[in-house]
């Protein structure tokens, strides 16, 4: 005969400790122009509509004369209330980035520190932070496409000067406030937000997106 195996259960009382999560709160202010240059609703609406037509929709097809206007105004990050903004993740990215200068690990940051948004997009829902101070000015820039062709792209520059309140959840298990507020600090002095800035991925930027940390 098998001899049947007696289970034993015995309870163990776990004592895990929750992350340790502060907000710290960053008033920031430009001190070179912010650009933005969103991937706009009607630029995916093109792409959407090419690829549903197939290999034969280009085909014949002539090309739209270019409402300058409409490309400024559809690439402007605004919330669903209608105020400007600047994505949430720019400034988690920069962060993340700003840990190599720091001697801090890109990984922790990955998992330590987050942006708190003031909204959302209204199209796509992205979270942002709210410009509150500066409006937006029209500005033509000429660049190349990835097939080489030079073009002109109207964009949207806020003016040295803008304004905008961070706040930064962070785990003070992985970082104190005086990280947290070095990292802010480098963000604007040595990676930037926004298009043209010196940690572009695909240039060394114009030195905009910059800006200081300054006192309520």
């Amino acid at each position: 005969m098998d001899k049947k195996k007696t289970v034993t259960k015995t309870e163990v009382n776990l004592n895990i400790s929750p992350p340790r999560f502060h907000v710290a709160e960053f008033k920031i202010r430009g001190i070179a122009p912010y650009v933005q240059n969103r991937f706009s609703a009607k630029a995916m609406q093109m792409m959407r509509e090419k690829q549903e037509s197939g290999s034969q929709g280009a085909k014949g097809k002539k090309r739209e004369a270019k409402d300058f206007h409409a490309c400024y105004e559809g690439v402007m990050h605004v919330s669903e209330e209608g105020w400007h903004g600047i994505p949430a993740p720019a400034f988690r990215n920069a962060a993340i980035s700003a840990c190599r200068v720091c001697g801090f690990k890109m990984t922790h940051a990955k998992l330590t520190i987050f942006i708190e948004a003031d909204g959302f997009d209204q199209i796509d829902s992205t979270p942002l932070v709210r410009i509150t101070k500066g409006k937006p000015e029209y500005v033509e820039h000429h660049t190349r496409n990835e097939t080489g062709v030079c073009d002109i792209r109207p964009r949207p520059m806020w003016k040295s000067g803008w304004e905008a309140i961070v706040r930064v959840r962070y785990d003070e298990d992985q970082f104190s406030l005086e990280d947290v507020t070095n990292l802010m600090m480098r963000i604007g002095l040595q990676v930037g937000v926004g298009e043209g800035r010196p940690d572009s991925k695909k240039s060394c930027g114009m030195g905009w997106g910059m800006f200081e940390l300054c006192g309520k």
